[in-house]
C-alpha cells in the first residue's frame, strides 16, 4: 500500500480503513514515514475531518504504539486520575491541580506536552526548574507517583511514540486545530498512562485553538466519544481563554506564579475559579468526592492547609529539582536581562485582549517555537498582566515584558499594545468575541457521557 494513496483518500473525503490507519500509526512510530507525508495527511484530516469511528481507531492505535502502563502492581492507595487542557496563553493550571489532587488522596500520573502554536507547553514550563528531569523513564515515573502522589513529565519514547512525532509536526504545519488529531493526541497519552479517569479543560476564546463555543463543545464531545469507546471515564469543562489566565505568560514566569498560588501569596481570581472547578470534577470522577461542592471544599482545604504546596515541593525534588524550590523559587528560576513596562497608549478600561497575538509575541521573545528545533529562552514573557475590566491611565503599565535585549523588548511592547483594546467602559470577559457579559471563567456546563449520548 502506497502511503500517497492514503493521503489522496483522505484528501478526497473518504473514510480511512483500520488497515490504512494502522499503516499511518506504524510509520509514525518506527520513523519510516517522511515528515512531508505526515504533514500532508495531517492537513487532509484537518480539512476533511474524521468520523467518530476513525478517530477512535486512531486513538487506540496511537496508544498501543508503545508501552501501556498498568498501575495495578504499584500498590497505590488511591485512584489514578488526570486532567488535560487543550492549551491557552498563561495556562499554568497543571502545576496547581496535580498537587491539590495528590493532597486529597488521588494519584496523578500526568504526561504533558511542549508548547503548540501560540500556546505555552506544560513541559517547557517544567524545564525552567533547574535539575527537574521531564524524561525520567517509566520506573522513576512510577516511583515518584507512588511516593509523592503526582508526577508531571514529558512524553517518553515508551509512551504513545506515534503521537510524539505527530505532535511535533502538527506544531509547525498549521494543523494543530484539527479536532480528530487533538482528540487522538490527548487520549492516546492518557490511555497509555493507565489513568482511571480524566477531566478535560477545553479552552475557548482568542487565546485558545477553539475560538468559538460551538467548536469547543464539538471538541469536548469528540474526546468524550472516543474515550467512551476506549472505556475511559471522562468529563469536560469549557473554560474562558479570551484573555491570559492569571497574571503571567511565559515559562519561568508561570512557574513563579504557580508557586506563589500554592503558597497563598497571590491567587488571581479567574485562575483560582478554574482550578477549583477542575479539582472538583477530578475528585468526583475519581470517587473521592460525592459532589462538586464537596470536591471544591476538599480542594480549598488542601490549599489553605499547605498540603498541596508540600506535595508540589516533594514532586519537584523527587524529579531532580531543588529540595527547597518551594521556599526559594525566585533564586532558582531564570530571569530575563531586560524587564520593562508595556505602557498603555491611552486612558480608559481594558475591554478586550487578543490572546493569540500575545502568544505570538512570546514566540517572538523566543519563549515559544516558530520552528521544530527552536531552542527556547525560558526566562521571557509577560508579568503583571492587567485583566479585562481594569482601569488604566495613559502611560501606566498594561504588563511588564521580560526580554533578552532592548530590541526584543521594544517589539514585544508594540505587539502587546496592539493586542489589547482600551475603551471608555469596562466590559466583562466571556466565551465569545468580543466581550459578552459572562464573568465566570467556566463558560459552559459540565459535559459528560450523557451529553454525548444525546447528540
Amino acid at each position: 500500500m502506497l502511503f500517497k494513496d492514503i493521503i489522496i483518500a483522505k484528501r478526497d473525503g473518504k473514510t480511512l480503513s483500520p488497515k490504512e490507519i494502522s499503516v499511518f500509526v506504524d510509520g509514525l512510530a518506527n520513523g519510516d514515514l517522511p515528515a512531508e507525508q505526515i504533514a500532508s495527511l495531517a492537513m487532509a484530516i484537518l480539512l476533511r475531518g474524521m468520523s467518530a469511528d476513525e478517530t477512535g481507531l486512531l486513538t487506540r492505535a496511537m496508544a498501543a504504539s508503545g508501552t501501556m502502563i498498568d498501575w495495578a502492581g504499584v500498590n497505590l492507595s488511591g485512584p489514578t486520575v488526570d486532567k488535560h487542557s487543550t492549551g491557552g496563553v498563561g495556562d499554568k493550571v497543571s502545576f496547581i491541580l496535580a498537587p491539590v489532587l495528590a493532597a486529597c488522596g488521588a494519584f496523578v500520573p500526568m504526561i504533558s506536552g511542549r508548547g503548540l502554536g501560540h500556546t505555552g507547553g506544560t513541559l517547557d514550563k517544567a524545564s525552567a526548574i533547574p535539575g527537574y528531569d521531564p524524561f525520567p523513564g517509566l520506573d522513576v515515573f512510577k516511583r515518584v507517583v507512588r511516593e509523592t502522589g503526582a508526577a508531571i513529565i514529558g512524553q517518553t519514547s515508551d509512551l504513545a511514540p506515534a503521537d510524539r512525532r505527530l505532535y511535533a509536526i502538527r506544531d509547525v504545519t498549521g494543523t494543530v486545530e484539527s479536532i480528530p488529531l487533538i482528540t487522538a493526541s490527548i487520549l492516546s497519552k492518557k490511555i497509555a498512562a493507565g489513568n482511571q479517569g480524566l477531566v478535560m479543560d477545553v479552552k475557548v476564546g482568542s487565546g485558545a485553538f477553539m475560538a468559538g463555543l460551538a467548536d469547543a463543545k464539538a471538541l469536548a464531545l469528540s474526546i468524550i466519544g472516543a474515550a467512551q469507546a476506549a472505556g475511559l471515564p471522562v468529563t469536560a469543562l469549557v473554560t474562558d481563554m479570551n484573555e491570559v489566565l492569571g497574571e503571567t505568560a511565559g515559562n519561568a514566569l508561570e512557574i513563579a506564579e504557580s508557586v506563589d498560588y500554592l503558597r497563598g501569596d497571590r491567587r488571581e481570581p479567574r485562575l483560582h475559579e478554574v482550578n477549583l472547578a477542575l479539582a472538583a470534577e477530578m475528585l468526583v470522577i475519581s470517587g473521592l468526592a460525592a459532589s462538586a461542592t464537596e470536591g471544591r471544599e476538599k480542594a480549598e482545604r488542601a490549599l489553605s492547609s499547605g498540603a498541596a504546596a508540600e506535595c508540589f515541593g516533594r514532586m519537584v525534588a523527587a524529579l531532580g529539582g531543588p529540595g527547597d524550590f518551594l521556599e526559594r523559587s525566585q533564586d532558582y528560576l531564570p530571569g530575563a536581562p531586560v524587564r520593562v513596562p508595556v505602557p498603555a497608549r491611552e486612558s480608559g478600561f481594558v475591554t478586550a485582549m487578543n490572546g493569540r497575538a500575545i502568544g505570538g509575541a512570546i514566540i517572538g521573545l523566543k519563549g515559544g517555537r516558530a520552528a521544530l528545533d527552536d531552542v527556547l529562552d525560558l526566562s521571557t514573557g509577560f508579568s503583571g498582566i492587567r485583566p479585562i475590566g481594569s482601569a488604566v491611565e495613559a502611560g501606566a503599565p498594561l504588563a511588564f515584558v521580560h526580554a533578552a535585549d532592548d530590541s526584543a523588548a521594544s517589539r514585544a511592547i508594540a505587539e502587546y499594545q496592539a493586542a489589547v483594546t482600551i475603551g471608555g467602559e469596562a466590559s466583562a470577559p466571556g466565551p465569545t468575541a468580543p466581550n459578552p457579559p459572562a464573568p465566570n471563567p467556566v463558560v459552559h456546563p459540565r459535559l459528560d457521557r450523557t451529553d454525548f449520548a444525546s447528540q
